[in-house]
């Protein structure tokens, strides 16, 4: 006779294979499951069937909390910002490097050439691996005051900062202002009741955070990105098929081109009152300012420097005659 209790066992120990088999995917869209981001991964989901996994996504408003997740098991896999990810590996993490990629185009190039095979390796960290490279657009300064339109008058102005990266305050501190912390849930309304003069932000952020209210008339948006933030996804590399990553990879790189018109829409939508534009003497200020900053941040070991290396020859690449790509020290 077959033991009644084995037959059980057998059953239960089917079935939870069986549940394990389904990856739960976490995904930060600040507007939810009607977001371009949960758009995005709903068609990634479709794909992935194709490479044997099996997706279900479920979405985040608050970013800290699908990180927290990703990192206790609860979710397999999360789709967060580089500057978030960088926890879960310095050296993708580091795209995000205050001034290293100013323009889209040019981290679409890094991300394309980061998603190849040859670079497989630098996306696997322990239990980690990057299986895929997205962008969330340019971050902007959005100021309240449009007569904050010099780095020189940003000081003593407050400053919203996210205090899990360490670049932010001290970026604040070389211009003489000051830093007050932020997240995602507090930057609007800090932003928009004039409890910080300036926030950094994404142009995607604009409509979700309504930083129009805290614009309102004399405000504005210094129309020069000082980085391009990434979108990494980030899964647990023994929840996945074998090979799973690169082809995941790859297809996420076919899609840039879709978010980089879904990013250029948005910024379309923007009210062309609030753009400032600032002089080419001014750009290179700020350029240097970061350079200073990334080369400091890079020392301190907050940034990877083989990735700072790489960033630099993206750039040098396509703009040979930046005052950069002379110098050796980066």
């Amino acid at each position: 006779m077959i033991n009644k209790k084995l037959l059980v066992g057998v059953l239960f120990s089917g079935l939870a294979s069986f549940t394990q088999a389904k990856q739960i995917v976490c995904i930060f869209d600040p507007v939810g499951k009607s977001g371009d981001a949960f758009a995005l991964a709903k068609d990634y989901a479709l794909e992935a069937k194709k490479w044997g996994a099996d997706i279900e996504l479920r979405a985040y408003v608050d970013e800290r909390i699908a990180a927290e997740n990703l990192k206790v098991g609860h979710c397999d896999g999360a789709i967060i910002s580089g500057l978030r990810g960088r926890q879960f590996n310095k050296y993708i993490g580091s795209l995000d490097a205050i001034g290293a990629l100013t323009d889209m185009k040019t981290a679409i190039l890094a991300y394309q050439i980061l998603s190849k095979p040859h670079a497989a390796q630098s996306m696997i960290n322990g239990s980690y691996e990057i299986a895929g490279l997205g962008t969330i657009g340019p971050a902007y300064l959005f100021v309240s005051d449009r007569n904050i339109n010099t780095l020189a008058k940003a000081a003593g102005k407050k400053i919203g900062v996210f205090a899990y990266d360490e670049a932010q305050p001290r970026l604040v501190a070389q211009v003489g202002a000051q830093a007050v912390s932020v997240d995602v849930t507090t930057a609007g309304p800090k932003f928009n009741n004039h409890q910080i003069d300036i926030v950094p932000a994404p142009i995607v952020a604009y409509k979700p955070l309504e930083l129009h209210k805290g614009l309102g008339e004399n405000g504005g948006i210094v129309k020069f990105p000082l980085t391009q933030i990434s979108a990494n996804f980030i899964i647990r590399k023994e929840k996945f098929p074998e090979g799973f990553g690169q082809k995941s990879r790859e297809w996420v790189a076919g899609q840039l081109g879709r978010t980089f018109n879904i990013i250029s829409k948005y910024e379309k939508e923007i009210p062309a009152k609030y753009w400032m534009n600032i002089s080419a003497e001014e750009q290179v200020n700020y350029m240097k300012m970061m350079r200073e900053a990334r080369i400091s941040l890079t020392k301190a070991g907050v940034y990877d420097p083989k990735m700072m290396s790489f960033l630099k020859k993206v750039r040098c690449k396509q703009n040979p005659n930046s005052f950069e790509c002379a110098l050796n020290d980066e």
